[in-house]
């Protein structure tokens, strides 16, 4: 069953803030969903919020720092229309011994007041770094990595700012930098790239969390109509199947309007009426 446009983006040009080539995963999705053209940001240089190779560090959480980039991305465009991407690398919040790409997209409609922000958290991610000393060791790490479609990035140590060579896709070019570093420092630092037009498998992710953000666009308020629709917070309180007593798990999930701030109440996404014991603070203190 095809989904309805929200009329209220249909013939208006989207504004995307990117300098790093997202526009080639967002345009086509959002352009196919909503009946709306994009253009790609050219006046707004992203890396002033924080760069991943820690040149600027980024001063704020990510989403606060995503909120920021599509908002100066409007002013400085006169535009009421945006999307944006941030992007984070690290352990998976859920699944310590893994690493994680978790990326942000967000929608700003400063014509109607509207918000819309979507996660994707996902394990299929190059994201690494290692000290080396010798090709064997570089040569690994490129082939494990990905290397020549994921680009390199080496320096002189972990996080230093001194000696840094960017977008490195090319066999010559990686060893002939390790080369260099390596003869005035004794080792190297080698990391993934991990800006989305150096790294395919990041896109993918982006592509992922922007194909959620569409679904949420096609979630309207039963009250007003307003995309968006979509869980607010988690409420617990899942009884024990033992004691029956409340324990800590999510019992129901309540979406909110951000317009018109009408709520509904929502089963938990497992569709659980119990908690296993184990879970319980009082059969399992």
């Amino acid at each position: 069953m095809q989904m309805s446009y929200p009329e209220r983006f249909r013939n208006r040009t989207l504004l995307i803030a990117t300098m790093h080539g997202k526009e080639k995963v967002i345009a086509p999705i959002i352009e196919n969903a909503l009946g709306i053209s994009t253009c790609v940001s050219n006046r707004f240089n992203t890396d002033e919020l924080g760069t991943f190779t820690g040149e600027i560090k980024r001063k704020d959480d990510p989403l606060t720092t995503l909120r920021k980039k599509c908002e100066l991305a409007l002013d400085i465009h006169g535009a009421d229309l945006v999307i944006g991407n941030e992007g984070s690398f690290g352990p998976h919040p859920g699944i310590f011994f893994l690493n994680a790409d978790d990326e942000l997209v967000m929608l700003i409609d400063r014509k109607h007041g509207l918000e819309i922000v979507a996660r994707e958290v996902s394990t299929e991610t190059n994201f690494a770094g290692q000290t080396i000393s010798s090709h064997q060791e570089l040569m690994t790490f490129a082939k494990k990595t990905g290397f020549p479609s994921h680009a390199l990035i080496l320096r002189d140590a972990v996080e230093s700012r001194g000696m840094i060579v960017k977008g490195i896709t090319d066999e010559n070019q990686l060893t002939q930098s390790f080369d260099g570093i390596v003869s005035k420092f004794g080792s190297a630092y080698v990391e993934t790239d991990m800006r989305a037009m150096f790294n395919p498998t990041r896109m993918k992710v982006i592509k992922k969390a922007t194909e959620k953000l569409i679904a949420k666009l096609h979630q309207l308020c039963p009250e007003c109509d307003t995309p968006g629709f979509d869980i607010d917070r988690s409420v617990p309180g899942l009884p024990c199947s033992l004691c029956g007593r409340a324990t800590l798990s999510t019992l129901y999930h309540v979406c909110a309007c951000k317009h018109c701030k009408y709520e509904q109440q929502k089963n938990n996404r497992h569709g659980k009426t119990n908690e296993d014991p184990m879970y319980c603070p009082f059969c399992n203190p």
